[in-house]
């Protein structure tokens, strides 16, 4: 019996995590969030895995177009201290 009990995300899911992701068959995609998990083009749809998460230079590029959604994160001072 397995021992991860964990769920794959599938290709026309929402990504929820900003990061580097690969499938079953090794292909690499940066996503962000609010993207939607792409299909493969020779095996459709498919699971996608979260290999690394973007180091802060990637995600400075990453956000350089961004739509509504999907803005850079930012620290808040919350003027609590």
């Amino acid at each position: 019996m397995a021992e991860d009990k964990s769920m794959q995300s599938v290709s026309g899911e929402e990504v929820e995590t900003d990061g580097i992701y690969e499938n079953e068959w090794g292909r690499e995609e940066t996503l962000k969030r609010g993207d939607e998990f792409p299909y493969d083009p020779t095996m459709g749809q498919t699971e996608w895995e979260l290999t690394s998460l973007p180091l802060e230079s990637q995600e400075q590029e990453m956000y350089k177009n961004t739509k509504g959604n999907t803005k850079s994160r930012l620290h808040i001072d919350r003027g609590d201290k």
